[in-house]
């Protein structure tokens, strides 16, 4: 009986060490699988940053050259009030 029972003891536990490989196995194809999407993640961040990165510097460019723009507006504006004050005094004479 004693035997029985070591036997039945033995046979119980290969069961769960046969159980346990297979559970291990899936817990280490669960991991490959998280660590490979955290690396598709952190590739995806750090592409998603340069392209802000970008942008921002495109917004500056951008920025100045409204600025450059918006002199010229104001040189032209200068020099059209200029000739319509030459042009009015030349009538005027």
């Amino acid at each position: 009986m004693k035997k029985l029972m070591t036997v039945l003891g033995m046979l119980a536990f290969g069961g769960l060490c046969v159980a346990g490989c297979s559970y291990q196995s899936q817990i280490d194809q669960a991991t490959s699988q998280a660590e490979s999407s955290a690396q598709q993640a952190s590739t995806a961040a750090t592409n998603a940053q340069n392209s802000a990165n970008q942008a921002a510097q495109s917004a500056k460019t951008a920025q100045e050259s409204a600025a450059g723009a918006e002199d010229s507006v104001k040189r032209a504006n200068d020099a059209v009030a200029r000739l319509e004050a030459a042009f009015a005094s030349s009538v005027t004479k």
